[in-house]
């Protein structure tokens, strides 16, 4: 990835295309990729693309780390479903396609009785006949060694409603010998034999696409950047093929502030001290997104420092470890771990909120860059800093996928933040929306930072947002563009509003 750069934050459920089945679709990256290029930037961001139980929405609350979520997959790429796919579910798929937001279950049930197809097609056409195509998805097997622990964990999961591992039998729950031997080989021998490697058959097209765009991608002159949540939920696969990594006991969560005197309780596990001194799964998991992106960002980077966990008979939370030097040594170890796995990878931080100083200090060490959210940027005046001030070694942004973007933020601002930015920026701060856009764009892409990144709504000029953290609701994750990406720039003001950015980035060097 080039040292200095612009990209654009858009999450994958939220592409729209001209073949989509109501949620974007893993071969949609090559249109944002195209839209990203005409904008001037050479890199785009999602949020994790990792598969999701049936009533999850929330990237960051999937089942495994290392699946793909099988509904990413464009169903028009899968040779098993050419000229297969019947009048009812292509009606379906376009009715889904027409709303305007993503409707999960929808799209699940949709594309999993289309998936159910192309693998009962495999099996007829593929498998039993031992073709190259069979052969392909054992190599793949064997060369991808989470795949067949994923593939049992939600076989097992299908046979007991969906519930999660703890209230299986305990051959189950413990991974017993017996329940491990399950599925081995991959056959289609026994209904549940079959079904094991429907999962891993679906994993085989999923990684393949994946493997494809990020090779097509790269060819445009475009890096993809991925987000790792800081770890997964207790019922996961993960937690339950690699027990000894987490410490289902506590709760992690934040210490108390002004908002919860008792501090927050997330309902997920902590590390175990053996995870972070061997780096068992956090090395694997780092591998393995080196593989998918160019880069990617580690959510919560301060809860490799310290974590801030409850035992689940008290409200009482602590710091492990509870001493500043302890910390500093912890994250620097995790960090430094982390980067060896991730290869070629870039690895950059999520260090937004209270911060203790060493943490950057640590980041800085490991040429780690964190980011600089232009309203949260404050000086010890509580001043709103220039963008011009931000170190090189960090990623200037309006926001997150967690704050509206900027075309809507901007009135939610005090007003003497607004006033204070449209200064930095050279503007009014009652300044025309078209006028500011480009004004904004030239301040936040002139910035020294490294990386620079305007979410899709920014660039496009829409107000939603994807996330509005604390609430559950039907505008939480679902967010998607209004028209196809490879139709936007035929709109002359969001063309213009591209031009505008495309200019800002090449005037700040940033541009191919």
């Amino acid at each position: 990835m080039h040292s200095r750069v612009l990209g654009i934050t858009c999450p994958l459920f939220s592409l729209r295309s001209e073949d989509d089945w109501g949620k974007g679709q893993i071969s949609d990256l090559l249109a944002l990729g195209k839209l990203a290029k005409a904008a001037g930037a050479r890199l785009i961001q999602i949020l994790p693309p990792h598969e999701l139980t049936e009533n999850e929405s929330s990237p960051y609350g999937a089942m495994t780390a290392f699946a793909l979520d099988p509904t990413y997959i464009t169903l028009a790429r899968v040779p098993e479903l050419e000229g297969r796919i019947s009048g009812d579910l292509t009606a379906e798929s376009q009715r889904l396609a027409a709303l305007p937001t993503v409707d999960y279950a929808g799209v699940l049930a949709c594309k999993r009785t289309a998936l159910a197809s192309a693998f009962d097609n495999f099996v007829n056409d593929q498998w039993q006949k031992k073709t190259a195509r069979a052969d392909a998805l054992v190599r793949f097997s064997e060369r991808e060694p989470w795949v067949f622990d994923y593939a049992l964990y939600a076989v097992l999961r299908d046979s007991h409603n969906g519930w999660g591992f703890s209230t299986w039998p305990d051959k189950e729950r413990l991974r017993d010998a017996s329940v491990l031997a399950m599925g081995r080989p991959l056959s289609t021998s026994t209904p549940f034999n079959r079904a094991v490697l429907a999962r891993v058959y679906t994993q085989w097209l999923a990684f393949t696409e994946w493997q494809e765009v990020k090779k097509e991608l790269g060819a445009q002159g475009i890096a993809l950047m991925g987000d790792l949540p800081f770890i997964v939920g207790t019922e996961s696969a993960d937690v339950w093929a690699t027990p000894t990594s987490f410490d289902a006991t506590v709760s992690l969560g934040a210490p108390p502030d002004d908002f919860s005197a008792d501090g927050q309780d997330w309902g997920l596990p902590a590390y175990t001290p053996d995870e972070l001194s061997h780096l068992t799964w956090l090395g694997a998991r780092s591998h393995h997104a080196s593989r998918l992106y160019d880069a990617f960002r580690i959510d919560h980077v301060v809860g490799f420092f310290r974590q801030w966990v409850k035992p689940h008979e008290t409200k009482k939370g602590e710091f492990r470890p509870n001493v500043d030097a302890q910390q500093a040594k912890l994250g620097a170890h995790i960090l430094a771990g982390v980067k060896r796995s991730a290869g070629t990878a870039r690895v950059i931080a999520e260090d937004l909120g209270v911060i203790p100083p060493f943490v950057r200090t640590t980041l800085s060490d490991l040429d780690i860059p964190g980011y600089k959210v232009v309203p949260w940027e404050k000086d010890t005046r509580q001043m709103v800093r220039s963008p011009e001030e931000y170190p090189e070694l960090s990623v200037a942004t309006f926001g997150t996928h967690d704050t509206a973007p900027i075309t809507s933020w901007w009135a939610e601002l005090q007003p003497w933040e607004r006033e204070q930015i449209a200064v930095h920026a050279g503007m009014r701060p009652d300044a025309p929306e078209e006028e500011r856009h480009v004004k904004l764009s030239r301040m936040l892409l002139s910035s020294p930072a490294s990386i620079a990144l305007l979410q899709i709504q920014e660039v496009i000029g829409d107000g939603d947002r994807v996330n509005l953290p604390g609430s559950v609701g039907p505008d939480n994750w679902t967010y998607r563009i209004a028209q196809p990406v490879e139709e936007l720039l035929q709109n002359t003001r969001i063309a213009e509003r591209v031009q505008a950015v495309r200019e800002a980035s090449e005037k700040s060097g940033r541009a191919s």
